[in-house]
């Protein structure tokens, strides 16, 4: 704060944007004038209620118990978390702020609000003596038209950035090197550690790595580096999309979770130097937790009806929910085996997940498998896809939707009102989309029907 008044007295900054994640993950909130922000509003602002009770689209979807038409649709209070306040070097000026969402009269956090279940979670490690270590990748697609010119177009004839499969490819990154150096470097400006940028499987697909965090700070800087991408891109008259699946032509685009345990001194207690592939019985139990309820956790990982065109064999994006010793075609993948670094990749999400719910659920299943010493299935040898007998991962909304609806683990973990609040977001988002007529079935039917 007190930077913050500098910069603001000598006219280097005079915007702040408080913000706060929404059920998509997106950031959502109010441009301050800088002198008012640190005359009071660092204090605490207020915006709708609605904003945590919306669709893709905004829309004012009926049936939430937490706010409705009928309640009047009130406010909460955005309680600026001081700890996230940092610059913002694309926009000219301007700085940020991430906010908690409060009750408006007991100023007790919002339950079913993105950062508050995450916190709840954060919470119960506390509790235990741990700590999360978190590190998120995230898939994206560069296409060489704008926002603007790809919804004139209705979304038709994109073109990537690259012709041909980018993969760790260096002269075909060179194209796009002008938007991912700014990307890069305007993260770095903020705060957040960029590790790398790379290509990846598909002509125009982007990999964007930052430094591991513990569970919140790595889901504040998700936020903000998909949120950055876009308006980077805006701004170089780029678009991109973090859509699962774009076209059925490509691979999907995911964000894995790369996810281990320190103690509070931040020893890592998933390391043991004796112990097969030096998983300690904690990550064991830990690991076997997420295995048994990969299922319950999958809406989390996967949001909308499009996520689970994603999960196709040979694409590197899982179909099962098994584990294996540096495998990617396991949905959860053991690597730095025989290091302090060890850990569990979950590779089930995609790039369209919220990181708040979807690490929260994450750390939420390995807790009971730790608390209930589950033992630990298995590993899965060679190729996963062709495990016949093997769990699989949901195939479809409706099957997630489901298994979120029956879970008493959740329900245990995050309270029921919470799990019953993203059961309706996963009900409303099937009802809405089979209520509509696809390009597909038009283009498939019209004639042949």
């Amino acid at each position: 704060m007190e930077a913050l008044k500098e910069k603001v007295a000598n006219g280097q900054i005079d915007t702040v944007i408080t913000a706060i994640p929404d059920m998509q993950g997106r950031l959502l909130g109010k441009r301050f004038h800088a002198e008012f922000f640190i005359d009071s509003a660092w204090e605490e602002t207020h915006c709708c209620n609605y904003l945590v009770a919306t669709d893709l689209e905004m829309y004012t979807v009926d049936g939430y118990a937490a706010t409705s038409w009928s309640a009047g649709y009130g406010d909460y209070v955005m309680k600026p978390d001081l700890a996230t306040l940092r610059l913002l070097p694309w926009l000219e000026g301007t700085a940020m702020v991430t906010c908690d969402l409060l009750d408006h009269h007991t100023h007790a956090l919002v339950p079913h609000a993105p950062r508050s279940v995450l916190k709840q979670q954060i919470n119960r490690l506390q509790e235990m003596g741990l700590e999360s270590a978190v590190a998120t990748e995230l898939e994206f697609f560069v296409f060489r038209e704008s926002f603007d010119e790809m919804r004139d177009k209705r979304y038709r004839d994109m073109t990537t950035i690259s012709p041909y499969n980018e993969d760790y490819h260096i002269f075909q990154t060179t194209k796009e090197e002008s938007l991912m150096r700014t990307i890069r470097n305007g993260l770095q400006g903020a705060g957040v550690g960029v590790e790398n940028t790379k290509g990846e499987a598909d002509p125009g697909q982007a990999e964007i790595n930052v430094r591991y965090s513990d569970a919140l700070e790595m889901a504040d800087n998700h936020c903000l580096v998909k949120n950055a991408i876009k308006e980077i891109a805006f701004l170089n008259d780029r678009a991109v999309t973090f859509l699962a699946k774009w076209s059925h032509d490509a691979a999907g685009s995911s964000s894995h979770i790369h996810q281990s345990l320190v103690s509070t001194v931040g020893a890592p207690v998933f390391y043991d130097a004796d112990a097969e592939y030096g998983m300690s019985a904690l990550m064991r139990h830990y690991l076997a937790g997420l295995l048994k309820y990969a299922s319950d956790n999958t809406f989390f990982l996967a949001p909308y009806v499009n996520s689970y065109k994603r999960f196709m064999a040979g694409t590197f994006a899982p179909t099962k929910a098994i584990w294996s010793l540096d495998n990617r075609t396991a949905g959860y993948r053991v690597v730095g085996d025989g290091t302090r670094n060890v850990r569990v990749e979950c590779r089930v999400g995609g790039s369209d997940l919220n990181p708040y719910l979807a690490i929260a659920a994450q750390i939420a299943a390995g807790i009971a498998g730790i608390e209930n010493k589950l033992e630990l299935e298995k590993e899965c040898k060679g190729d996963a896809y062709q495990a016949r007998r093997a769990r699989e991962i949901p195939s479809t909304l409706a099957q997630a939707a489901q298994a979120l609806k029956k879970s008493n683990m959740l329900r245990d973990a995050m309270g029921s009102d919470v799990v019953d609040h993203y059961v309706h977001a996963a009900e409303w988002e099937l009802e809405d989309f089979n209520s509509k007529v696809t390009d597909y079935e038009v283009s498939r039917g019209f004639e042949r029907a």
